[in-house]
C-alpha cells in the first residue's frame, strides 16, 4: 500500500487522573518556559510524528479548562476530541459500588473513547514525557501494520531511566522473545529505585530486587481498533468479579499481557533510547523543567512551541 493511503494514526492522551500524589492536577501545570504543559509537548510531537487526530480522555469537572488553558493553542493545527471517564460510564449492567471513589484504571480509560477512535491508536499518558523519536517509532509502526487486526506495538524504556527519587512508582515490566515481542508484561504496583537497580514490593509488602536493565511499556501502546472489543470483553469480566470493589484496577498491562497468552495478539516492542521523564510526586517538576530547558538549548523543541 502506497504511503499516501494510509490513515494518519490517532494519539489518546489519558488525561482524567486526579493527581493525588502531585497536589494537583498536573495536566495544567507548566513545564516550559512559555506556559507550556505536557499536553502542550505531547502534542508537538504527535503533529512532528504525523498523528492525524488527538483524543483526551478527561474528567468533565476539567475538561473545559483544560481546552481553555491548552488545547486552545494548537486546536487549529490537528484534530482534538474530549472523552469523559466518570466512575459511573460502565459497560450496560455494571453500576459503580457504595463507596467507590478511585478509577478504574487505564484499560476502562481506554475503553470509554471505543466511539472516538476508528483508526490505528497509540496511547500515552498526560503526565509523561516519550522524547520525539519514541512518537516517530510508534506512528511508524501503526502505519506500517494498518488493518492487522491484533498485531500491536509498545515501546520499551529502560527501568532505571524511569524511576523517581521521590517515591515508588507502578511499572509494567516486559519480558521478550529473541524478535523483541513481548511475551509476558507484568504490572509491579511499587517499585522503588535504590542504586542502579530497583526494588518491586509485592501485595505482602515483601521486596523483590531488580537490575534496572529490564524493559518497561511505560503506557506508551500501539494498538489497532480491535482492541477494543478485547477490552469491553475483560472489563465486563474484571466488574463481574470484583475482590476489592473499592480499589481494584483494570490496568492496560493485564488485559494485553492475557491477549498475549491467548494467542489473540502479537506485541512488538520499539526499543526507545529517550530519556523518559514523569511527575508522580511535586518533587518531580523541577527536574522536569530542567530536562525541557537541556532539550530546548539541544534544538529539540523551540522556545516558544506554538509561535
Amino acid at each position: 500500500m502506497d504511503n499516501a493511503c494510509h490513515m494518519k494514526p490517532t494519539l489518546l492522551v489519558l488525561a482524567a487522573g486526579m493527581g493525588s500524589r502531585y497536589g494537583g492536577l498536573k495536566q495544567l501545570d507548566v513545564f516550559g518556559p512559555n506556559g507550556e504543559t505536557m499536553l502542550d509537548y505531547a502534542a508537538y510531537d504527535a503533529i512532528r510524528a504525523g498523528f492525524g487526530k488527538v483524543v483526551y480522555v478527561v474528567r468533565k469537572n476539567f475538561a473545559e479548562e483544560i481546552r481553555a488553558k491548552v488545547i486552545s493553542r494548537f486546536e487549529g493545527r490537528i484534530q482534538v476530541e474530549l472523552v469523559n471517564q466518570e466512575l459511573d460510564v460502565l459497560p450496560a449492567g455494571f453500576s459503580v459500588p457504595a463507596g467507590r471513589e478511585k478509577p478504574w484504571g487505564t484499560g476502562h480509560a481506554i475503553w470509554v473513547a471505543r466511539e472516538a477512535i476508528r483508526e490505528p491508536f497509540a496511547i500515552v499518558n498526560a503526565d509523561d514525557f516519550y522524547g520525539p523519536s519514541s512518537y516517530q517509532a510508534i506512528a511508524d509502526y501503526l502505519r506500517g501494520h494498518e488493518g492487522e487486526a491484533g498485531r500491536y506495538a509498545a515501546v520499551g524504556f529502560i527501568l532505571r531511566n524511569t524511576l523517581s527519587r521521590y517515591g515508588s512508582c507502578s511499572r509494567g515490566i516486559c519480558q521478550l522473545d529473541d524478535q523483541g515481542r513481548m511475551m509476558h508484561v507484568v504490572e509491579h504496583t511499587r517499585i522503588e529505585a535504590q542504586g542502579r537497580g530497583a526494588l518491586s514490593y509485592n501485595g505482602s509488602g515483601n521486596p523483590h530486587p531488580l537490575t534496572g536493565d529490564e524493559i518497561t511499556s511505560m503506557n506508551m501502546w500501539g494498538f489497532d481498533p480491535s482492541i477494543f472489543e478485547h477490552l469491553d470483553r475483560q472489563l465486563r469480566e474484571f466488574l463481574g468479579r470484583l475482590e476489592d470493589p473499592l480499589k481494584q484496577e483494570c490496568y492496560i498491562p493485564f488485559v494485553v499481557d492475557r491477549l498475549i497468552q491467548e494467542g489473540r495478539a502479537v506485541v512488538q516492542v520499539l526499543p526507545s533510547h529517550e530519556e523518559w521523564f514523569g511527575v508522580t510526586y511535586s518533587q518531580d517538576k523541577q527536574s522536569a523543567v530542567e530536562a525541557l530547558r537541556l532539550r530546548i538549548e539541544a534544538g529539540q523543541y523551540p522556545r516558544r512551541l506554538w509561535s
